[in-house]
């Protein structure tokens, strides 16, 4: 095995592509955002896009929204709790229907096994 690279077409002290070889950058705007525990977060946007910035940020550290008012930051979202299928039946039907349907599904369940 010829020189032992682990990595092929690479050569010790090689650098990274300079700017001829990538082209310009584009110039860069730095929007700072906080979310309601306090951290700040500087993501960068190309300077022509800068109105087109949303208007919130997750916050990479808690993830909570972040805002561009520090002293106004997005509250965090209320977490609605899980709901089984029994609740979402219990919204729909009142007691008085669930009871008739039940009598109707027993009823149709006896006539098929012979009217026990």
């Amino acid at each position: 095995m010829a020189g032992g690279s682990a990595i092929r077409g690479s050569r010790v002290g090689a650098g990274p592509m300079g700017e001829a070889e990538r082209g310009e950058a584009a110039p860069r705007l730095w929007i700072s955002y906080w979310c309601a525990a306090g951290h700040e977060t500087r993501p960068s946007f190309a300077a022509e896009a800068g109105d087109e910035a949303p208007e919130t940020w997750d916050c990479p550290r808690c993830g909570l929204p972040a805002g561009q008012d520090k002293a106004n930051p997005p509250q965090a979202p209320r977490n609605e709790p899980y709901k089984t299928h029994l609740a979402y039946v219990k919204e729909r039907r009142s007691e008085a229907e669930g009871a008739e349907l039940l009598d109707e599904a027993i009823a149709a369940l006896r006539e098929r096994r012979g009217g026990a």
